[in-house]
């Protein structure tokens, strides 16, 4: 055991050296940092702190009490100072490649240590001037290039700071601590570390909004933010948070107190509120369908974020944090589901009542098909949250017509399944509604075919959405189309084959003399006249589907053609034979097989071409 005598000398040794740096009583102290001079001044500095400190501890006589208390202040106003000075000399931002380049995160250069227990449619958009979901803006297709935000990459910890200044850190830290000035240490770690976070915030273009701030932004540009945001939140967590708290382990881990937990939160848990207030805000925003799948988004990112989060944030004074992730994205999730509801209302209740020019496929269909077919994109996580069916009629007021769903024929689907055929059915039946501004009982029919078919041509162009839908509804859908196209055959080509028909022509028993020619030269006449009437009119329909247009085409031409044959060659002879043939039989075949070509083009025709041989 050392003497007294020696204690004493000891202790005037280690004052005379920590009076020596007092920056309040010397300029040179002031000038200059003990941590930028040589390892002997700095190595004598820390022995001379840790003297003084044996002798508080040891020393009875309140005289020596008194100065060992003096020279302690005084060291730890200037360790204070040193650890700050240590701290700005490296308090260097992130690079952002190192941040955001998926290569680096994924890269296994020596700077990085895995923590192994981490684990717009364009042309489609609605263009009606009626109101409605044409409200509802574009829908980001980069979805479709990037089917998900989901990844499997674990912690990354850089070395934020030098092994050997960790070390220097680390001796302050602990004569700071032992000291009792722990709130003094953490503030200044706090403050410092804290600038460096937010300064890489900013270089990931994280804004400093409120909620309600948030909530303000026009949908467009909240777009942008998400996007920007999921990458920012991965590398904030899985990388700047984590080397943030690795960084606080290396210096203050077992120093008591949980001051390692104190400094890392004093460092990280303002800027992690502020992460997370963004996605916080987005979860509690007016629910609309163009939103949906940018909130898929945030809850896919959310979720693999959440046990990376769960590490990061292990300790009990973080338990704030993981509860605000696990909070929204229980209210992500929620959101989705309204949404849905909220976009099968949208649908059936879409109050366009101009009518699209040629009975084409209406903006309506378009983007419902390309929402849903989207939606399919995002079944594995809509799978987990859609756990129930549909609401059918019941929701709607009672003064509004509504579909009904036999939920029988589709038995054994999975709801969000189930959600997707719902929607194509009040689709279909808004476009039965809209089909009656048609005052053209053809081009009613002709309407119908278009939009289902194309339903059927989305359906069947997405294996994933086709696989949901199921075989058995496809072929609900595609009858649909067969008689649509049949009903609108009737609706066109009964009443001009009826002016085709040999009764009514004969006027005696005699089949070749009993042709009464002024009955014939009027079926003629009429013929003419509404085919002449159906050709004009019909070329200016439009049926988009190539291979739909060509076998409707085919169709009216197996039906038009031989009749029309047939009928020349009985009876061309009794109107040859008789003044101005060439008033009645106009047309040839070839003239009719050509005038089909026109039709569904969606092109005014002047007249119909006559090349009639002699």
């Amino acid at each position: 055991m050392e003497s007294p005598e020696f204690q004493a000398a000891a202790f005037k040794s280690a004052e005379k050296i920590i009076l020596r740096w007092d920056s309040t009583a010397s300029e040179d102290a002031r000038e200059r940092m003990i941590f930028d001079g040589d390892r002997y001044e700095i190595n004598s500095y820390l022995q001379a702190v840790d003297d003084v400190q044996r002798s508080i501890e040891s020393t009875t006589l309140s005289d020596d009490q008194n100065k060992a208390s003096s020279a302690i202040q005084i060291a730890m106003a200037r360790l204070e100072d040193e650890f700050r000075n240590i701290l700005i000399a490296n308090a260097t931002p992130i690079e952002i490649d190192a941040l955001l380049d998926i290569n680096v995160l994924n890269s296994s250069q020596s700077s990085l240590r895995t923590d192994s227990s981490s684990g717009d449619f364009s042309e489609d958009n609605l263009s009606s001037n009626d109101g409605g979901l044409q409200d509802l803006g574009a829908i980001d297709q980069s979805r479709r290039s990037s089917a998900s935000y989901r990844s499997m990459l674990s912690i990354r910890e850089l070395d934020l700071v030098p092994m050997e200044i960790v070390t220097d850190l680390r001796s302050i830290a602990e004569r700071m601590i032992s000291a009792g000035y722990v709130r003094e240490c953490v503030q200044v770690y706090g403050s410092v570390r804290k600038s460096v976070v937010e300064s890489s915030f900013r270089r990931l273009g994280i804004e400093k909004l409120s909620i309600g701030d948030i909530q303000r932004l026009e949908w467009e540009v909240l777009e942008v933010k998400i996007r920007r945001w999921i990458k920012a939140a991965k590398a904030c967590i899985r990388i700047l948070f984590a080397s943030e708290k690795r960084l606080t382990e290396l210096i203050f881990e077992g120093l008591g107190s949980s001051t390692d937990d104190a400094c890392f939160m004093e460092t990280v848990k303002g800027p992690a509120i502020q992460l997370f207030n963004f996605a916080e805000a987005i979860s509690i925003s007016r629910r609309s369908p163009e939103k949906l799948f940018k909130i898929l988004d945030l809850h896919d990112a959310l979720f693999e974020l959440l046990s990376d989060v769960e590490v990061v944030f292990s300790s009990k004074s973080a338990e704030s944090i993981r509860v605000q992730a696990e909070e929204i994205l229980s209210r992500l999730a929620e959101a989705a589901r309204g949404i849905l509801s909220e976009f099968e209302n949208a649908v059936l209740r879409e109050p366009s009542k101009v009518p699209v020019p040629g009975g084409t496929v209406h903006p309506l269909t378009r983007y419902v098909m390309n929402y849903i077919s989207l939606i399919s994109d995002y079944k594995e996580t809509l799978f987990e949250l859609i756990v129930s069916k549909p609401v059918t009629g019941s929701r709607y007021s009672e003064d509004l017509t509504t579909p009904d769903m036999d939920f029988g024929e589709v038995e054994g689907q999975i709801p969000l399944a189930l959600h997707l055929i719902w929607i194509i059915v009040i689709l279909q039946f808004n476009v039965e509604g809209k089909s009656k501004h048609y005052r053209d009982t053809s081009l009613v029919h002709l309407f119908v075919m278009n939009n289902v078919h194309y339903i059927v041509q989305k359906i069947k162009g997405s294996p994933e959405l086709r696989e949901m839908i199921g075989d058995f509804y496809l072929k609900k859908l595609t009858g649909k189309v067969r008689q649509a196209a049949t009903s609108y055959q009737r609706a066109t080509w009964v009443r001009v084959l009826h002016c085709l028909r040999e009764e009514g022509l004969h006027v005696t028993g005699s089949f070749s003399a009993g042709v009464s020619r002024s009955v014939l030269r009027e079926r003629f006449k009429a013929f003419n006249a509404m085919f002449e009437e159906v050709h004009r009119t019909q070329a200016t329909w439009l049926v988009l589907d190539t291979q739909l247009r060509e076998e409707l085409r085919i169709s009216i031409s197996e039906i038009l053609i031989p009749a029309y044959r047939s009928f020349l060659g009985r009876f061309r002879t009794h109107i040859e034979s008789g003044r101005h043939p060439e008033n009645y039989i106009k047309y040839s075949v070839e003239d009719l097989e050509n005038a089909v070509l026109d039709f569904f083009e969606g092109n005014p025709v002047s007249q119909l071409s006559r090349r009639r041989s002699g």
